[in-house]
């Protein structure tokens, strides 16, 4: 656009400004209207002596030479005074336009998610943990929760999440190295292969290899180094040797997503997608749509919102990976049906984006007689945003016009993520008066989902 267009001054020469014309109202122009009226009187009466002297008598007598040179200069008094009142109405219409003050252009304010990632990342460094462990050598990255300090060594899972939290901010610094952060989670594998969590003790679980395997292939590790591990967790993850995590969906749903970044050719990704659309679930209550529950298999439960999202979210991404048979289309579909049949007036408090806490129990490795339990705590409104901004739902929402709901439904879930945060970090409540703990994997999840909003909802046209 031209600088006028912008409403910026013109390009004159020697780069000043121009002066502004006297305001019209002003004394020193109204002094110059009267001078300007003046002159009309004079020149009318010019040319009225002028003619009176010159008009010889016999042209019809004294009142004829009077009535000719009255006439005549009134005449060129009123032109004269019309010429004056136009030369002044384009000089005023020029010193209006000359004297617009500079319109600046608005720029617009940056939204606060710069700020709240910027603060995240500050978080993330200050809570870092470097270890020099005798065995495994030196260890950088994270504990369970933020604020455990030097004591508490990182872990596996947590590690995992802060190295992902690192590629999606962008590593805006070279204070921590994603190099560091990949071999440390190489050296946190377990002697026999694979990852635990921290209450897991020394046998690996599918669920953490698997997302551990996920950051580390989207961090650049080689195929090589990691088929090994793919192969341990998958020989492992059978419903003979690990039965609790194969009627599990938050096992399988993260498996899945872990090798679909790992190892998306693995021959058992369409067997964990078959097992995930058998576990779906009719739901009276919402119009006999299809949900999922905590269990993939008999005895089952209600439907969740939780499960159904982590449900949709892994089938849409398996989906666009190794295509799509016609039973997992409509049982994703119908996921994302129900996800937006929620009954509630409101979407950001509602019973669909309720934390929620559940268990996955093993057998002992060393004693069948006890078992391992894994607490796992969800953050269910997270689950629920990325659900909806899979590229499924909103093709699912588009065909059943239902646009409109779905906007509802993923503003409410949003709202909700954006009000659990302080400075880019989430806490989770423990609901008796403890001390708030600042949970990895919650943080993790929160930034995933303010991200995974922001790219859905930008607007280069507004």
């Amino acid at each position: 656009m031209s600088q006028q267009q912008l409403g910026r001054w013109p390009l004159r020469s020697g780069g000043t400004a121009p002066t502004p014309a006297p305001d019209p109202g002003s004394p020193s122009a109204r002094f110059v209207g009267k001078l300007a009226s003046l002159g009309c009187v004079a020149a009318g009466y010019g040319v009225f002596q002028g003619l009176f002297g010159v008009l010889p008598d016999s042209l019809g007598g004294e009142a004829a030479k009077w009535l000719i040179s009255v006439v005549s200069g009134v005449g060129t008094m009123v032109a004269a005074w019309l010429a004056a009142a136009l030369l002044r109405a384009r000089s005023a219409g020029v010193a209006r336009a000359d004297a617009l003050p500079v319109r600046v252009v608005p720029t617009e304010l940056p939204g606060p998610l710069p700020s709240v990632f910027a603060a995240a990342y500050e978080a993330l460094f200050d809570g870092v943990t470097v270890v020099d462990d005798p065995v495994r050598g030196r260890l950088t990255g994270w504990s369970h929760s933020l604020g455990e300090g030097a004591a508490s060594p990182p872990t596996a899972l947590s590690t995992a999440y802060g190295l992902h939290m690192m590629l999606d901010l962008g590593v805006p610094d070279g204070r921590l190295s994603t190099g560091d952060l990949v071999e440390t989670l190489w050296r946190l594998r377990l002697p026999d292969g694979g990852w635990s969590a921290r209450t897991q003790g020394t046998k690996a679980r599918p669920e953490i290899t698997a997302l551990v395997l996920g950051a580390l292939a989207r961090a650049g590790s080689s195929g090589d180094r990691l088929a090994a591990e793919v192969d341990g967790c998958t020989t492992g993850f059978t419903r003979e040797l690990d039965p609790a995590g194969r009627e599990s969906t938050h096992v399988v749903t993260t498996v899945l997503r872990g090798l679909l970044r790992a190892a998306p050719r693995s021959p058992v990704l369409p067997a964990l997608c078959e097992a995930l659309v058998d576990g779906a679930v009719d739901d009276e209550r919402r119009d006999h749509l299809r949900g999922w529950a905590y269990r993939l298999h008999a005895p089952y439960d209600r439907p969740s919102a939780l499960h159904t999202a982590q449900a949709v979210v892994a089938l849409d991404r398996a989906a666009r990976v190794l295509g799509e048979p016609a039973g997992a289309r409509a049982a994703r579909q119908d996921g994302v049906r129900w996800l937006l049949s929620c009954p509630e007036a409101r979407h950001d408090n509602c019973p669909d984006v309720a934390h929620l806490r559940e268990e996955v129990r093993r057998s002992h490795p060393d004693d069948p007689a006890r078992h391992e339990v894994l607490y796992v705590r969800h953050f269910t409104a997270t689950w629920l945003v990325r659900a909806l901004t899979t590229p499924g739902a909103r093709e699912v929402a588009v065909a059943d016009g239902l646009e409109e709901r779905w906007r509802e439904r993923l503003a409410g879930a949003f709202a909700a993520v954006w009000a659990g945060q302080t400075n880019g970090i989430w806490s989770w409540d423990h609901g008796d008066g403890s001390e708030l703990r600042r949970p990895m994997w919650m943080t993790y999840q929160g930034l995933s989902a303010l991200r995974t909003h922001a790219v859905w909802m930008y607007r280069p046209d507004n």
